[in-house]
């Protein structure tokens, strides 16, 4: 991950120049490259194609956006580009933004969002489960595909490790998932999904 912007920018100037660049998001004004890799996107694109399966099979009013924007403070110049969002179809006519563009700003639109880790580990596994415990959203996953979160996060020997984290009152809980284990997501209860399954061949 690199801070690509010397000048501050707004959620306003963002939105005019990067809108459509999956490469970037903003942090506190700061425009970050997230340096996305061919395995990153391969990781993540295993996992929507999993997701996506679930949610036809429980026949629920859910879908994942091609591409999507949070913004998780009205007063912060703060925009997120998780790599999956699942969004609820049935509460976006309340979304002030979502019918000129693909910006969500009320958490009970989310159902979950997936961050696959790259070397911005640090806010996947920090600054992000804050952010989107304060949204409301009930499930986050964090997909450490290579282990590179620090040994506080993921333990040690560090090793890949899916995360999922449910919103329990304004907090999340956490449970992990090492190689060979199947996954349980209190959202999706017909996902049939190991971190084995969507890691790249």
């Amino acid at each position: 991950m690199i801070y690509s912007s010397f000048k501050l920018l707004t959620f306003e100037d963002f939105l005019t120049l990067y809108r459509d660049n999956p490469r970037y998001e903003l942090a506190d004004g700061e425009l970050i490259d997230m340096e996305p890799t061919g395995s990153h996107e391969t990781v993540g694109g295993k996992l929507a194609t999993q997701i996506g399966i679930a949610i036809t099979q429980e026949q629920l009013p859910w879908f994942i956006p091609r591409t999507c924007l949070i913004r998780p403070f009205s007063d912060i110049a703060t925009a997120r580009r998780p790599d999956i969002v699942v969004l609820d179809e049935t509460v976006l006519s309340s979304e002030p933004r979502w019918e000129q563009e693909p910006v969500i700003t009320f958490g009970r639109s989310i159902k979950l969002v997936v961050e696959v880790v790259s070397t911005n580990w640090e806010t996947d596994y920090a600054r992000k489960v804050e952010e989107y415990a304060l949204l409301g959203i009930p499930e986050y996953w964090i997909v450490d595909y290579r282990g590179l979160g620090g040994v506080a996060f993921i333990g040690k020997p560090k090793q890949p490790t899916f995360t999922v984290c449910q919103l329990l009152g304004e907090e999340y809980t956490q449970q992990q998932y090492r190689l060979g284990q199947f996954i349980t997501s209190p959202l999706l209860s017909r996902l049939q999904l190991r971190l084995d399954d969507i890691l790249p061949r």
